[in-house]
């Protein structure tokens, strides 16, 4: 039987989405040390890009449930040599019994979930961003309830997360504004996909009003550091300010995927304050993690 893997939030059915959150917070509020359903069984993690939230979740998720994780970079094996992609796969899924991938390119995580005889799950790359959107829906539903009709505000870069916050809207049901600069815009191929979901603005402020969830991102991404200076310019009427919460309503969340940039993407004022819910998102990396090892390796 084909494994069944998680290189994007389309892999799921909406059904499956809502009870990958509903077990998370499960998993959350009721930790069972007995509970050890992977126990014997090895993720392997290949990271290209380095990692907090990413390697410490996953890696603390296995541990708990019974498991243990292999950290490998590019360093550590043939993959920084060259070896074909497939032949890698092929091998390390020989051995594992799951891998997870925080890679550049997409095309590498579908190419390992192509060769592989276990799940694959998707941990980052240059065009998606799944798992912070199980933690980041977790969060939201935890506080506010199911997200079905609200309004999303994206402010900033049409970048990997604002990608899969598309694919979160077509399958939650909900809207989502985005605002960003000229020639930062998201793919085409995924504002096609999301249809009359997603809606773009001029201003941040005006993607702002009446949002239930604002929600941004640094400037420059790993990899683009050369782009700074460019990247501020570009930016600099994007930040997420105590003016653009106060477009929101009243009781509006504040996400960002961390690490922030005090000062630059989001002001102190509001990262730091009351509406700001980007530890709990951060500590729902882990639960939303579990949930999801739980879904692709003990289904049967």
């Amino acid at each position: 039987m084909n494994p069944r893997h998680f290189t994007s939030l389309l892999d799921l059915s909406s059904e499956e989405f809502r009870g990958l959150i509903t077990r998370a917070i499960e998993l959350k509020n009721n930790r069972d040390p007995d509970y050890q359903p992977l126990k014997g069984q090895v993720l392997a993690m290949i990271f290209e890009k380095s990692s907090t939230r990413t390697r410490i979740s996953f890696d603390a998720g296995m541990v708990h449930f019974g498991g243990s994780a292999l950290f490998l970079s590019p360093r550590d094996t043939q993959l920084g040599r060259g070896e074909p992609l497939q032949d890698s796969a092929k091998v390390i899924s020989s051995m594992v019994d799951c891998i997870m991938l925080r890679t550049d390119k997409h095309e590498t995580v579908t190419t390992f979930a192509q060769h592989s005889r276990v799940p694959v799950i998707n941990g980052l790359t240059d065009q998606q961003h799944p798992c912070q959107l199980l933690a980041d829906m977790q969060t939201f539903f935890e506080h506010r309830g199911d997200i079905n009709g609200k309004t999303v505000a994206w402010i900033g870069d049409g970048n990997n997360m604002c990608h899969s916050y598309m694919h979160a809207a077509m399958l939650l049901d909900f809207n989502l504004n985005i605002a960003c600069p000229d020639g930062y815009q998201p793919l085409p191929a995924f504002v096609k996909a999301a249809g009359e979901r997603v809606r773009f603005f001029n201003t941040a402020l005006a993607a702002a009003k009446d949002a239930d969830l604002c929600v941004t991102d640094v400037w420059a991404s790993m990899g683009q550091e050369e782009e700074q200076k460019q990247r501020e310019r570009a930016f600099k009427d994007y930040q997420t300010n105590a003016g653009i919460m106060s477009a929101a309503h009243s009781d509006a969340l504040f996400m960002h995927c961390l690490p922030a940039h005090r000062g630059e993407e989001v002001t102190a004022e509001v990262i730091d304050g009351p509406q700001s819910v980007v530890f709990d998102e951060a500590e729902n990396r882990l639960h939303a993690q579990k949930a999801l090892l739980e879904f692709l390796l003990c289904n049967n």
